[in-house]
């Protein structure tokens, strides 16, 4: 099989056993640094990846991906809206609701958001009904007066099913000044959502209810969509919102959160920068062991360049020889990556086992096991850049070897 000549000396360099065994050490210590870090750092985007998937799966569960409201007064046309949405093969489920912050007063007072829903309609854009804990959501029925409260949040009221909570909304100029507007509601259920800004402040009401508690009269505040494809989501809301004709703003789930969502993508270019260094490191033994390879081998280049091998041709030589090494380094990072990637969960349960301890506690963490989502693009990014480092890792102690003069590294020969 033809190769050129720098590449074939380049493998017998890599292949053939060296007088000086430190250089080999130094040499084996750069292809696991290289893969240490290449398995840390897929490991850990990994597992990073999978936690935003988590929450925002578990976000999606109670809210919705897009949102058509009102600019500034109720939307009293929101049946139109419904029928209008549901025709479009993009949407889902549409449904109206009512929304408005409140204080929750029952043993304790609590902030929180009184959402009013359509039971009936509420399982096309939401899994409320399937998160239930205790009672259900059929029992928010027109001008009971029930509520149903997120598990966390009758917790600091200090209630539990049966029990009565007050709701207090704005306040109503009276001819004896401003009084808050006041209602009592019965509490008929608990969910749990797994996500602490719905479990601790969410209440949710019969939408006519929440209706006679804000003076809306048939208005409500907007019509929440769920999609098919939850990345059309603003453009679907848009194209609604401009068929209606009407004052209308439109939301997503990515603009509502988008501040978290920012946070996230920070940490995780953060958390890959900051393990990238684990590679760099094995990139700088390669310029070790790669400085130290050219020492050894001086009458050996200046002997190729006596047989005419161009200084280019040298370069070449110990530049395949370098790339060749963080080639091994960055394989058996992926491979050992993903590998533990794919059982990290059996892993931590070992661990659980063997010292009796609990890492991931579900009380704290909202879930019991470890996420995690291998992204392909991850993968090949962090291949890219640990080939990148290797290859720039071998271009001086490469420059440097077809720097030699033949004549003074055969001098004392």
């Amino acid at each position: 099989m033809f190769r050129p000549l720098p590449v074939a000396i380049g493998l017998r360099y890599l292949r053939a056993k060296r007088r000086n065994g430190f250089i080999s050490f130094i040499s084996m210590a750069s292809i696991l640094g290289i893969a240490i870090g290449v398995a840390a750092l897929i490991t850990t985007l990994a597992v990073m990846s999978g936690f935003q998937r988590e929450i925002r799966d578990r976000m999606l569960q109670m809210t919705q991906h897009a949102t058509i409201s009102a600019d500034g007064e109720g939307m009293d046309n929101w049946r139109e809206a419904v029928a209008e949405a549901l025709r479009d093969d993009r949407v889902a489920g549409a449904a109206p609701y009512v929304s408005t912050e409140a204080l929750l007063s029952g043993t304790r007072r609590q902030p929180g958001i009184v959402r009013g829903v359509l039971p009936a309609q509420e399982n096309a854009v939401s899994d409320l009904g399937s998160l239930m804990v205790e009672g259900s959501l059929d029992t928010l029925a027109p001008r009971s007066f029930n509520i149903v409260l997120g598990r966390e949040l009758a917790m600091w009221l200090g209630v539990g099913v049966g029990d009565s909570v007050i709701v207090t909304t704005d306040f109503q100029t009276t001819p004896m000044g401003a009084v808050p507007q006041l209602k009592r509601f019965t509490v008929s259920g608990l969910f749990e959502a797994g996500y602490q800004e719905f479990d601790k402040g969410l209440a949710v009401v019969h939408m006519e209810d929440a209706q006679r508690l804000m003076r809306m009269g048939d208005g409500v505040t907007g019509v929440r969509l769920k999609l098919h494809d939850m990345d059309l989501a603003f453009p679907v809301a848009r194209d609604l919102a401009l068929r209606l004709q009407g004052p209308y703003r439109v939301s997503d789930w990515t603009s509502e959160n988008a501040n978290m969502f920012r946070a996230l993508r920070l940490e995780k270019t953060m958390m890959a920068i900051l393990l990238s260094l684990i590679i760099a490191m094995g990139a700088f033994n390669l310029v070790s062991s790669q400085v130290m390879l050219v020492t050894d081998k001086q009458a050996d280049i200046a002997i190729l360049r006596t047989l005419g091998l161009t200084p280019r041709g040298v370069m070449q030589v110990f530049m395949v020889q370098g790339t060749l090494i963080g080639v091994i380094g960055t394989l058996l990072g992926v491979v050992g990556g993903v590998l533990l990637t794919l059982n990290l969960e059996h892993i931590l349960r070992a661990i659980e086992r063997v010292f009796g301890v609990v890492l991931m506690p579900a009380d704290v963490y909202y879930i019991t096991g470890l996420p995690t989502e291998l992204k392909p693009d991850d993968v090949l990014a962090i291949a890219l850049v640990a080939l990148a480092m290797a290859f720039v890792a071998t271009i001086y102690p490469a420059w440097r070897a077809a720097r030699t003069a033949p004549a003074e590294a055969l001098r004392y020969e």
